[in-house]
């Protein structure tokens, strides 16, 4: 790529953020010739953070962190400046953070007598010991697109090793074995401290603010040019000595169709699909709306270019069944340190330290998390904010006589102040703000190999992809390294560049590791 070659980012995400920094440190080339085009008014994508004291603020959700892996994720964040500590990189500001605050979760499980949950041991039986090894040890072409329910019966998903991965990373049973298959082996460190959650990782403030802002502040800095309010519609392509070449964009900003021309030796890079396409936010009076692809359209432009393209990849098998790839989030804005106070005393841990609170005989599975305060950078010291999730919307809940799904935020809260027996008033001064997310594990749902295309396809020439729908082989999908990752070989192997991509830390290869694992695995 010469310097008078232009990039085009097409989605505002991580993924794009990454690739604009990876062109202009490693790649070098001007930011001026780099422009990202995002449909909505804000870049960031899926990490997002938004609100204020009075309206509340909301997150539709938090990808979990860890130093011990995510190799290309803080090889980019060493060369980014701390927005919120002159002097420090994000990557040292986190680290710093985490010392402070280091990860000890004292109540991972709640059952239903509001007791918590010992778990010394992980509940499995001989058998769901020899199954997870068989399906651990399972080449990917055996498991092709099969579930994890094809290889571990069912009394593995009542063990509590079950409750505390699945709410950790976010699993249904009706999953990808093999993306399972790849968390057990990208993981494996995390198993023998499932329960502490001492492996996790927290940004100092919500990720939005800890992650993309300062990335975003770098990237103006170097010119890089922001496009948002504009929506990529088309790609005009043709064939050229065996090789597909993008020729032009079509997009519509501000309800106004343009056409983007590329010269030869531009580039584009594509988010191909999108976790967090038809996200629906509701009200403490409203449950959020029931959107799919027909309203959003993110998965659009993808799907013209797989069309009769098989090394473009397969978008129907992960957004063909929203049924199996939706949960609901919701966030709570509170004026009263009350339910922060009560939390405190009954799991033992201050904010910030404990972790995911999973309530295991939930009918919605519902966990919540507790941050430091405070979680956003304007939020007042008389106000606190947490998150919770649950994983079955759809059912009727425990307290609450209907589906979460059809809940607005007080009928939330009622049915989590119901499993914690505290009485409302502990929330009555709340906010919740409910999500949801008809796609959000749409990237676990089984799949072929050749149904996610590689981050540059075999036969082109100026176009490659970056996101959760690409095939990046050992490592794992819905986490913020997955889009790293994807975005440093894409922009490596367009533009030639020789630095050598991080490897992924291969921790299921230490004998240490494989024996705390073991010993974890028959407590």
């Amino acid at each position: 790529m010469n310097t008078l070659s232009k990039a085009y980012l097409i989605g505002g995400g991580i993924g794009s953020l990454a690739a604009a920094a990876f062109m202009i440190r490693d790649g070098d080339v001007p930011g001026r010739n780099i422009s990202i085009l995002e449909a909505s008014p804000i870049l960031g994508g899926s990490l997002d953070g938004a609100g204020d004291p009075g309206r509340g603020y909301s997150l539709r959700g938090g990808r979990m962190l860890t130093t011990d892996n995510y190799e290309c994720t803080w090889d980019l964040y060493k060369s980014i400046p701390s927005l919120h500590n002159e002097g420090m990189s994000v990557y040292d500001e986190t680290v710093e953070f985490n010392k402070e605050h280091a990860a000890h979760s004292l109540a991972r499980l709640v059952d239903r007598r509001r007791a918590r949950v010992p778990v010394t041991s992980m509940g499995f039986s001989m058998q769901d010991r020899i199954e997870l090894l068989k399906l651990t040890n399972a080449n990917e072409e055996t498991l092709a697109a099969s579930c994890i329910t094809d290889w571990l019966s069912p009394h593995f998903f009542e063990t509590e090793f079950w409750y505390m991965w699945a709410t950790t990373f976010a699993f249904q049973p009706w999953h990808s074995a093999v993306e399972f298959k790849r968390y057990l082996h990208r993981f494996m460190l995390e198993f023998s401290r499932i329960e502490t959650l001492a492996g996790v990782k927290r940004t100092i403030y919500n990720q939005y603010d800890s992650l993309v802002l300062p990335l975003q502040a770098w990237l103006v800095a170097q010119g890089v040019c922001l496009v948002t309010d504009c929506k990529v519609t088309d790609l005009e392509h043709k064939t050229e000595a065996g090789q597909f070449v993008v020729t032009g964009i079509h997009c519509q900003r501000s309800g106004i169709d343009e056409v983007i021309a590329l010269n030869d030796g531009d580039l584009v890079f594509l988010q191909n699909g999108s976790m967090t396409d038809a996200s629906s936010l509701g009200s403490m009076t409203s449950a959020p709306g029931r959107l799919t692809k027909v309203e959003s359209g993110g998965w659009t432009l993808w799907e013209k270019l797989a069309q009769g393209r098989p090394e473009f990849g397969n978008p129907a098998a992960f957004n063909g069944c929203i049924a199996q790839s939706c949960w609901e989030s919701f966030t709570v804005t509170l004026k009263n340190p009350m339910f922060f106070d009560k939390m405190k005393d009954f799991t033992g841990n201050e904010a910030g330290i404990g972790g995911l609170v999973t309530f295991k005989d939930s009918n919605w599975l519902m966990s919540i998390v507790l941050a430091h305060q405070p979680h956003f950078p304007d939020q007042p010291t008389d106000v606190q904010v947490f998150w919770g999730y649950s994983l079955f919307p759809d059912r009727v809940g425990n307290f609450v006589p209907k589906a979460m799904a059809e809940c607005n935020g007080a009928e939330i809260l009622q049915e989590l102040c119901g499993h914690l027996r505290f009485d409302l008033e502990s929330v009555e001064s709340a906010n919740c703000i409910p999500c949801r997310m008809p796609y959000i594990t749409s990237m676990f749902m089984p799949r072929l190999r050749v149904d996610r295309p590689l981050p540059v396809p075999r036969g082109s020439r100026n176009l490659a992809f970056i996101s959760q729908f690409v095939e990046i082989p050992d490592d794992v999908v819905f986490t913020v390294e997955y889009s790293v990752r994807a975005a440093q070989m894409a922009v490596y192997e367009l533009l030639g560049v020789t630095r050598q991509i991080p490897a992924i830390t291969p921790h299921d290869k230490s004998l240490r590791t494989q024996l705390d694992a073991l010993i974890k695995a028959f407590k």
